[in-house]
């Protein structure tokens, strides 16, 4: 019996041992320091969440004031904690009021897209087949797979799948030719040029394609008239040994169907 109690006691120290190591006032500090450093060099975390960037760095004052005291190491780790804790509240309101202004752009753009369509709507009656000799102006090639639009990596942000604004007259020319055609659908093939990791090119190519198809659905197309397909680099239309020739190959082909609805073949 005493031997086991006196393993007991002999664990219990060990124990408390070892929180008194992991309980370091000089790696919280600098644990707080480096956090506190990092919203303070943020501009978007100095903007959204202020009041939360002076707490962290009042509390990290305290932190380092008690840190100096023999026997203020307890504090000291307390208001370090509290510190991280403020560090880490005003990044993720930061992070939060990023979202939502980003959600309140996108629905403002696409309230100014239903609008413009509205528009066209309004056009297209009072002027008959306006629409379709406006989809003859949208640069469309007649080819084995159908007629096809391109949308080139201009109307892209760079290395993103996210459309430029200067992409939305074609899109909405073409979201008021398939409204006043309902029989049609559409494939929306992604292409890439052959620059960097063919894994993250392929992905990229889905990534614009599902783009453009979101972008669709989002002005009144049914998502079962389209469809969706990334193709990385395979399928060029130009040589990729220059700039010009690899913006040529980054680009979003808008396969169109016959008046049945009948796709070309893939690719």
């Amino acid at each position: 019996m005493k031997f086991m109690l006196g393993s007991i006691v002999s664990l219990g120290i060990c124990a408390a041992l070892a929180g008194c190591a992991a309980q370091d006032p000089q790696q919280a500090l600098d644990q707080a320091h480096a956090e506190y450093q990092g919203i303070v060099n943020d501009p978007q975390v100095q903007r959204s969440a202020p009041k939360d960037v002076v707490r962290a760095g009042e509390a990290l004052e305290r932190a380092q004031r008690f840190a100096d005291y023999l026997g203020g190491d307890e504090d000291a780790i307390h208001y370090a904690y509290l510190s991280q804790r403020y560090s880490q509240i005003a990044r993720h309101h930061s992070e939060q009021l990023l979202n939502q202004e980003r959600a309140s752009r996108l629905g403002l753009e696409r309230e100014r897209l239903r609008q413009l369509l509205q528009e066209a709507r309004l056009l297209d009656a009072q002027q008959g087949r306006w629409l379709d000799d406006q989809m003859l102006s949208l640069a469309a090639a007649e080819t084995d797979r159908g007629l096809v639009v391109t949308l080139g990596d201009v109307l892209f942000k760079t290395e993103s799948a996210e459309l430029e604004a200067s992409a939305n007259r074609t899109l909405l020319k073409l979201v008021s030719f398939l409204q006043l055609n309902p029989q049609r659908k559409v494939r929306v093939e992604g292409y890439s040029d052959n620059s960097g990791d063919a894994t993250e090119n392929l992905l990229l190519s889905r990534a614009r394609a599902r783009s453009v198809s979101r972008t669709l659905t989002d002005l009144g197309i049914d998502t079962a008239r389209i469809e969706v397909v990334g193709y990385g680099e395979r399928f060029p239309v130009a040589e990729n040994a220059s700039a010009r020739g690899r913006a040529l190959n980054r680009r979003v082909e808008i396969v169109l169907s016959d008046e049945q609805g009948e796709l070309g073949p893939n690719r």
